[in-house]
């Protein structure tokens, strides 16, 4: 059984199992995300790319830029992306924790899935997507059974919610669900 911590790349293949599709599908997580062609959006952890091709399908004017600590990941997601015909997507190796290399206010919305509980500290993170989010737009964190590093959504919305985001909805189960959270215009 995995302990705690990031998802070792040489199992990557239980990323792209098909069975994943029972938690819930690239095309149901773009759903639940308030994208449109030119949005730019950030996923942090995409391990393989599991969910990015879609995510970059959907934007087709904007931009998808992944960041990922394992650049072994980040290389499977880009040959995914590249195989597809995607040239509106950039990759970033980085723990997430770190200073991020992108200005102030560049993206509309974040993507997390399962990953908030791998990261060093999920302070640091967060305040550091806070500061490369813009006004208004939107941090997505997914959660599911049986991620070892799961977060209960009362936990994350505490977690988050400390940071300066307010939530915004829940869709899904508890054990299967995705938090949406909002930066402030006026905070």
């Amino acid at each position: 059984m995995l302990g705690r911590g990031h998802f070792p790349y040489q199992l990557s293949w239980l990323i792209d199992n098909p069975m994943r599709r029972l938690l819930v599908t690239p095309e149901q997580l773009a759903n639940r995300l308030p994208l449109m062609e030119s949005s730019v959006i950030l996923e942090v952890g995409p391990g393989s790319g599991y969910f990015s091709v879609e995510l970059a399908r959907r934007v087709p004017r904007g931009r998808l830029e992944l960041l990922d600590l394992q650049p072994e990941m980040l290389a499977k997601a880009k040959r995914k992306l590249l195989a597809g015909g995607f040239q509106n997507v950039g990759f970033t190796t980085q723990d997430a924790s770190s200073p991020l290399p992108y200005e102030d206010e560049t993206f509309d919305i974040v993507v997390m899935v399962a990953v908030l509980g791998e990261v060093s500290s999920a302070e640091k993170c967060l305040r550091e997507l806070l500061r490369v989010v813009r006004l208004g737009g939107v941090l997505v964190v997914h959660e599911h059974m049986p991620d070892p590093d799961r977060i209960p959504l009362s936990e994350l919305r505490l977690l988050i919610e400390e940071c300066g985001y307010m939530f915004r909805e829940r869709s899904g189960p508890l054990w299967n669900y995705t938090a949406t959270f909002e930066r402030p215009i006026d905070g």
